[in-house]
């Protein structure tokens, strides 16, 4: 494929201002058009692909392909590649249909980039690899008890980075890089089909982009692994943190964290330092979750299930635990916090010396929201190749297991509250001991209304689950030879991807005793749980609903009943999704900006 350079093409390189080292070591593959090289030099051992006279063009930018003022030292340069004005390009793979132009330095060296993500302690570090995904850098940071398993999965990232398209010094095809200052020991996975796209003072260094990224406008990162669609911005800072994929990160600061996919971050002064988010999330402007050092070591970790948000100007202690689609109201929370009651408004009542928790807030008061989540995720996700399995919709197994227990917290603190009135003529206060850290007290507001939203959800989610994917109007009775069993009570987030408990396990011990042996087989496995979990949801809704009702297989009279009770909750769904968004429309303070209703309907749709 690759050739010497003729004595007539080494006289034209040198009269157009190119020079080399040694001209031996310059291989060209045909054609080759020296018109279309100038002013470069080279060095080491450099590969050139096929040429032809077009241009590349990205917006407004249109550039003829080949070499130009640029500097090559032990590199490869794939096909109709246009280069342009790269002061420095060393040890780097360069695929075809690139564009690259105004680049102070893109250099790789021999070092591999640990980071270490989760724990600022570096007790969770892991080694990125191109090709790695957001659940495979969860799986090695998390379950660090497990040595033989890290040993495993470390030898195995070793192999991989062995591998050309795993390796640094990576850049794919029709990937766009320009008026960049520095990169280094970067992996950027891109294909014509997902391009990526790095442009705008951006410095990047020790860390793989997956494809279809966007990163711009003076963004730094260092020691990181992003998956595909991410998109950082607007000078976003980040260290040692994995990025799960249709992600957007600007104008803050990211560091030591793992983040699972659709997390939204945008505002200046947010940053989130030493957490595990997984995914779904939003952080308001202000929100300080981390580095605020309560010890006399480094923070330790905050974990939150997905679907977290905290309001504005939120600050949190270390080490606090979440529960999914928590929902954080302004504040400044002054100790640690363990919230076990999924889809909660959590609230710092200062004036009375108290955190307050409102169990299912989302499905009683803030439908909407829930219900534009699933629709919301599955619409911005503009993955090409979606190696990363997730799980958009809210109301999952997962959470299903979390509103279960949350309903026994809710009966067990009632209870308590109950029998400690007794022989007073004080209302019952529900209140719940191991949430915060300290000696005020944690209310639980609507505590029997959340009793009761939570069966309605645990009901809704199993009946839409068994009626998926069915002809219309199929709404036959499952067959409970299929179903019945002891109900899956454990499952995991693996960067998205839910997995049941024994899975995981299984998966793990493979790993461990050498029947998996690289990352290719262990993401074969991921690919098979992903093909099984349609039918394990729909068992464990099953089972789930004969939970509810207190046996081990339905009958008709009660299927029939659900079936009623489904339809009943698709109404009030229907109802509350039109009466929390006609909130917002009848507000007079958000219509008094507009002229008219004429107006406001042309700017808001």
């Amino acid at each position: 494929m690759y050739r010497n350079l003729t004595a007539d093409e080494v006289s034209a390189l040198t009269a157009a201002g190119c020079m080399a080292e040694d001209w031996n070591q310059v291989f060209v593959a045909d054609p080759f058009v020296p018109s279309r090289v100038r002013d470069c030099s080279f060095s080491g051992t450099v590969y050139l692909g096929a040429m032809d006279d077009g241009f590349a063009t990205h917006g407004d930018l249109r550039l003829p392909r080949g070499l130009f003022r640029s500097a090559l030292d032990n590199c490869t340069v794939g096909a109709r590649v246009a280069l342009h004005n790269v002061r420095m390009l060393s040890r780097y793979r360069v695929g075809d249909d690139c564009l690259l132009f105004n680049v102070d330095e893109m250099t790789c060296g021999t070092d591999y980039a640990w980071l270490e993500p989760m724990n600022e302690c570096g007790g969770r570090r892991i080694l990125p690899f191109g090709g790695m995904r957001v659940g495979d850098a969860y799986l090695w940071a998390r379950y660090r008890d497990r040595q033989r398993l890290m040993e495993a999965l470390e030898r195995m990232t070793l192999q991989a980075l062995q591998q050309p398209q795993c390796a640094y010094g990576h850049i794919g095809d029709a990937c766009v890089i320009k008026n960049s200052k520095e990169l280094h020991n970067v992996h950027i996975a891109s294909s014509a089909e997902a391009p990526t796209h790095v442009s705008g003072c951006v410095i990047l260094a020790d860390g793989v982009v997956g494809y279809g990224c966007t990163l711009e406008d003076g963004c730094m990162a260092r020691r990181f692994l992003l998956g595909e669609n991410v998109h950082l911005e607007f000078g976003v800072r980040l260290n040692d943190t994995v990025v799960g994929d249709n992600s957007t990160i600007a104008r803050c600061e990211v560091g030591c964290s793992i983040i699972f996919p659709a997390h939204e971050q945008h505002h200046n002064n947010s940053f989130l330092i030493a957490a595990l988010v997984m995914g779904q999330s939003n952080l308001a402007a202000g929100s300080t979750i981390g580095s605020n050092h309560n010890g006399r070591t480094a923070d330790n970790e905050i974990a939150a299930g997905r679907g977290f948000w905290p309001g504005l100007c939120c600050s949190l202690k270390h080490s606090s635990r979440f529960a999914s689609y928590c929902l954080l109201a302004k504040g400044a929370y002054p100790a640690e916090l363990d919230i076990s009651l999924p889809f909660a408004l959590v609230s710092n009542n200062e004036a009375k010396g108290q955190l307050e928790v409102m169990p299912a807030y989302w499905w009683m008061y803030n439908m909407y929201a829930l219900n534009r989540n699933e629709k919301k995720f599955a619409k911005r996700d503009k993955r090409v190749y979606k190696f990363q399995h997730i799980e958009f919709t809210p109301l999952a197994p997962d959470t299903a297991e979390e509103i279960v227990c949350g309903r026994e917290l809710l009966r067990h603190w009632t209870e308590q509250a109950y029998l400690a009135s007794q022989g007073s003529d004080g209302k019952i206060v529900v209140t719940a001991p191991g949430m915060e850290k300290g000696k005020r007290r944690v209310v639980i507001t609507k505590a029997a209304q959340g009793y009761s939203a939570y069966e309605e959800m645990l009901v809704y989610y199993a009946m839409q689950t068994l009626l998926a994917d069915r002809a219309e109007g199929d709404r036959t009775m499952p067959d409970a030879a299929r179903y019945e069993g002891p109900r899956e009570v454990c499952w995991e987030n693996i960067g998205g991807q839910l997995i049941a408990r024994g899975d995981l396990e299984h998966m793990m011990a493979d790993i461990e005793e050498g029947r998996l042996t690289s990352w290719e087989q262990v993401h074969g496995r991921f690919d098979t749980l992903w093909q099984q979990y349609p039918d394990q949801k729909r068992r464990h809704a099953y089972q789930l609903l004969c939970m509810l009702a207190g046996v081990k297989t339905l009958s008709a009279d009660q299927w029939s009943q659900y079936l009623t009770r489904y339809d009943e909750l698709c109404h009030y769904v229907a109802e509350q999704v039109r009466v929390t968004r006609e909130k917002d429309e009848q507000n007079p303070f958000r219509r008094m900006t507009y002229r008219n209703d004429a107006e406001m309907q042309a700017v808001l749709g």
